[in-house]
């Protein structure tokens, strides 16, 4: 099974592996800050660690969370996982995605290789499509979705309320299988790891 992945960002060392139970302090004290300034989540009470374990233990093996470190012993920058697109049957071969990078690690290229793994993964896996769902406006996150294979599909117009305002929601879908090709059941995250181009 791969391992991590390291890169050279201009913090040093990057390296992108699978997000372990202990990280869930780590990624939680990471997302707190866009739920509660800002509209890019949609929640309005940050989770937890307890509450982080859970959402990665729900995830049944099946979706990948990943997480970006500063060399193998540095405290987690960023993280990433997919998720179940939608409920029904159907959907079952698409994913939505998403990335959360730490404040004080913005722009340093954690970001792009977090995103980076986490479509090859989910490609190694099987699935077909991932959609990546942007608050708008949100420049750097659709150059970011972009940099790494997403389009636009679409927008929808006034959905969330959050902080005294009506915020309009993006959808970007990458093409990750060829849909031609009849799909097979997705694989379990277990069974590829970390896959990096």
């Amino acid at each position: 099974m791969p391992g991590a992945s390291p890169a050279i960002g201009t913090a040093g060392a990057i390296t992108i592996r699978a997000a372990r139970p202990e990280d869930a302090a780590a990624i939680a004290a990471i997302y707190a800050p866009h739920v509660l300034v800002g509209t890019v989540s949609f929640e309005t009470d940050e989770p937890d660690a307890r509450q982080m374990r859970t959402r990665m233990a729900a995830s049944d093996g099946l979706y990948p969370w990943l997480v970006a470190t500063v060399g193998d012993a540095g405290g987690v920058i960023a993280f990433g996982y997919a998720g179940r697109f939608r409920e029904r049957a159907a959907y079952r071969f698409v994913v939505e995605t998403t990335v959360y990078v730490a404040d004080a690690a913005q722009r340093q290229g954690a970001g792009r290789l977090l995103y980076e793994a986490l479509i090859d993964t989910l490609r190694a896996q099987g699935f077909t499509q991932a959609i990546g769902v942007i608050a708008l406006p949100n420049d750097g996150s659709i150059r970011l979705h972009e940099s790494v294979g997403f389009r636009r599909a679409g927008v929808y117009r006034a959905v969330g309320y959050k902080n005294g305002q009506w915020i309009d929601v993006g959808h970007w879908q990458c093409a990750l299988n060829d849909a031609a090709v009849p799909p097979v059941e997705p694989r379990r995250f277990a069974e590829v790891g970390v896959v990096r181009g």
